[in-house]
């Protein structure tokens, strides 16, 4: 009796693997160096494209470690992506063609914005000092 329900154990525990295979990447190159005062480099470079070359050093605030690197890989929809970074006291800021960019200030306010400006300050003059704070 045990050994009928270790086999439909082992049966039903078979059946619940994934029958999905997993791709198996490659790492073509891993050069790292670290060395004891905080300064270290990193090269990675995979069999599917994705390239890594990171560098830090102390030199931030309270003895912080500044990062600058870069990396790539192509996108699923075949775009290639590349990215280059620095990472410090103020925050990771990477750069590529590929991130929104923010349009320049001063920007053009549209006309409608202007027109709901001063519609909302003529309604604010209209009321009367006490309306407006309670």
């Amino acid at each position: 009796m045990k050994y009928q329900l270790s086999l439909i154990f082992l049966a039903a525990a078979a059946a619940a693997l994934p029958t999905d295979s997993v791709e198996v990447v490659k790492i073509l190159k891993d050069q790292r160096t670290h060395e004891g005062d905080g300064n270290y480099n990193l090269d990675v470079e995979t069999g599917n494209g994705i390239i890594l070359a990171q560098s830090g050093s102390p030199g931030g605030p309270e003895g912080t470690v500044v990062k600058a690197g870069q990396y790539s890989y192509t996108a699923p929809d075949g775009t290639p992506v590349h990215v280059k970074f620095i990472a410090d006291e103020n925050g990771y800021q990477p750069e590529s063609s590929l991130l929104p960019v923010a349009p320049e200030f001063p920007h053009p306010i549209p006309q409608f914005v202007l027109d709901q400006i001063a519609f909302a300050a003529e309604e604010d003059a209209k009321r009367s000092r006490e309306d407006r704070y309670d």
